[in-house]
């Protein structure tokens, strides 16, 4: 190679690599950016207008069958209130019980564009408005529904968790207890860990996504299995 050519060269190289490292450590925010959208679009799942802080329902959804329920007007516009902690819906836990609507899962939207579900949001049937889900709440929320989904089946048998407690506590200790205490009672505003840890689908969906409207770490991020153990040692908590 003549040295003209090493001199034109070189610097391609620098600059080819350069480029290459710029797109790695984009497409590395682009994913961090996305599973954090996709943790607040379980929160938005969860309870919508805690998370965006929006006004809380003070009528029945219209396509709830439970008109005045037990659980609140509010309740009806909560998404895991039709389609259940697990995503099935009629399929799942809420197949009975004081839950129980007879509406499909979401787990038939998974893998779908995200824009299709944003229609489906305001379509007539579920109705959404602005007011009460902006672009972005829509957006995040549709990006839960279509990547965010785990198949809880794998991770819960018999209404409990498939983790090791023992490494849970270890999780717990080091990843929770600063905001919740060692016994899960320091947190004044909200109830023992313990006395709500029997729904181990629903203790899953918050340790992934965090809980709507507070600064709680949604773990989706890390190994699935870390928020499995932690979910497993949730009941060992003190109920009162």
């Amino acid at each position: 190679m003549t040295s003209w050519s090493k001199r034109t060269f070189r610097p391609l190289a620098i600059g080819l690599f350069t480029g290459l490292l710029g797109l790695t450590a984009s497409s590395s925010v682009t994913a961090a950016e996305t599973e954090s959208a996709i943790a607040r679009g379980g929160r938005l799942y969860d309870k919508h207008f805690k998370e965006n802080n929006t006004a809380k329902p003070d009528t029945d959804h219209a396509s709830y069958p439970h008109k005045g329920g037990k659980y609140g007007k509010d309740a009806s516009w909560r998404c895991k209130e039709c389609h259940g902690w697990d995503y099935k819906g009629k399929d799942g836990a809420y197949a009975s019980g004081g839950h129980a609507t007879g509406i499909k899962g979401i787990n038939g939207a998974a893998g779908k564009d995200p824009a299709a579900i944003v229609a489906i949001l305001k379509d007539a049937q579920h109705g959404y408005t602005d007011k009460q889900l902006s672009a972005q709440d829509m957006n995040d929320l549709a990006l839960f529904v279509s990547k965010g989904q785990i198949d809880t089946a794998k991770y819960v048998a018999d209404k409990k968790a498939k983790g090791n407690a023992a490494k849970g506590e270890v999780y717990f200790n080091t990843l929770c207890a600063g905001c919740h205490g060692k016994d899960g009672k320091k947190v004044k505003d909200a109830p023992p860990i313990g006395s709500v840890a029997d729904n181990a689908v629903e203790m899953l969906h918050k340790v992934m996504n965090g809980q709507p409207g507070e600064g709680m770490p949604a773990l989706r991020a890390l190994d699935p299995q870390i928020a499995v153990d932690i979910v497993s040692y949730l009941p060992q908590l003190p109920k009162q």
